[in-house]
């Protein structure tokens, strides 16, 4: 969710419903050594509480290092570890998905961060895949370290890193860490609406879920997923009035958290395609949203729609964001040939906010 979880959009969530909204992923040597783009990444409204930053790191001590700022500043109340990034230029240098097969290494990592945070009270959490592939699966194991290492929770993106975002998630695998371990463990994975979060609880005894793609163009799946878990059978099934209007105000938002206009609608652009999912509506009007640079020009824009079309019903249940196929996960050579070796892969941790 990198480039979607910002203010703007986690406060628009929060408007919508009840959740746990983490920060874009932020690299521990950016943080660490106060990268710029990563000190606007880091940045949390007043009324956001709790704070939930999500970190990626590969070296146990920069991670301590990273997590120290996090306690000394008060930057946040909660830290994620991201263990679950497939990304080819992430574990062709052995990060993201990649690490946990060091099972060395990844607890060193996790211990690092707990052991920081623990003195403030701040709780830390991981979130990780099934595997690198079907023949190397390693969350298991990766979740008896980190339950070791003093997790709060452990979370399971049930697909391997060679699945990529295709396919359907494994959420056996989540009924087998849910089996195998004592903390609290979430599953992720083919959440789109509220029941599958009902049913992916009921089939694999889970403490809860976590959404990802679910709600892109889609704020108000939290307001779903509440009411599903209070017991209400309600459902938001907007007409293109509400969903204009939501374009709106996360148009707003993004330009408010830029403090300049044309940027925060530039920003705004890429989320178009996932709020019209299939709506009637045409090409060229989508292309132009796609293009707007101003509040009053995406204005001109929605005031096209017509705000009577019903929620496409046939979308319900399917897939939003990025779908691919599965692909070789890339791997730095001999990567595979030594699970103790607790080196800190050279190259993998980021010194900007990319990845």
């Amino acid at each position: 969710m990198a480039g979607i979880t910002n203010i703007a959009f986690r406060r628009l969530c929060r408007e919508q419903g009840a959740g746990l909204y983490v920060c874009e992923m932020i690299t521990t040597v950016a943080l660490a050594v106060r990268n710029p783009k990563t000190e606007r990444m880091i940045q949390f409204s007043d009324d956001e509480q709790p704070r939930s930053m999500q970190l990626y790191g590969i070296d146990p001590d920069i991670t301590a290092k990273a997590v120290r700022r996090v306690v000394d500043e008060n930057l946040a109340d909660h830290i994620d570890l991201n263990f679950g990034c497939s990304v080819r230029k992430i574990t062709s240098k052995g990060g993201g998905s990649a690490i946990p097969y060091k099972r060395r290494l990844f607890g060193a990592i996790v211990k690092a961060a707990v052991d920081a945070a623990t003195p403030a009270g701040i709780p830390v959490t991981i979130k990780m895949r099934k595997g690198i592939d079907d023949e190397t699966p390693t969350y298991l194991e990766a979740g008896r370290i980190a339950q070791d290492a003093g997790v709060a929770w452990v979370a399971l993106h049930a697909r391997t890193a060679a699945q990529r975002y295709s396919g359907e998630a494994d959420w056996e695998a989540i009924a087998r860490l849910k089996q195998a371990l004592d903390v609290p463990v979430l599953g992720n994975g083919d959440i789109w609406e509220a029941d599958d979060a009902l049913r992916m609880v009921a089939e694999t005894g889970c403490d809860g879920v976590v959404v990802g793609r679910g709600c892109l163009g889609r704020p108000w799946l939290f307001a779903d997923l509440a009411a599903a878990f209070a017991g209400r059978p309600e459902r938001v099934m907007p007409d293109l009035g509400y969903v204009a209007g939501t374009m709106r105000r996360h148009a707003e938002l993004l330009s408010a958290w830029w403090r300049a206009e044309r940027e925060g609608v530039t920003d705004f652009r890429k989320h178009v395609a996932w709020y019209l999912k299939g709506f009637p509506v045409g090409s060229d009007l989508r292309r132009a949203m796609a293009m707007a640079s101003s509040l009053a020009e995406l204005d001109d824009l929605l005031a096209r729609l017509d705000p009577s079309e019903p929620f496409p019903m046939a979308n319900v249940g399917q897939p939003r964001g990025r779908t691919n196929s599965p692909a070789r996960v890339v791997l730095p050579h001999g990567w595979l040939d030594d699970r103790d070796d607790a080196a800190v892969p050279v190259g993998a941790e980021l010194d900007d906010s990319g990845g």
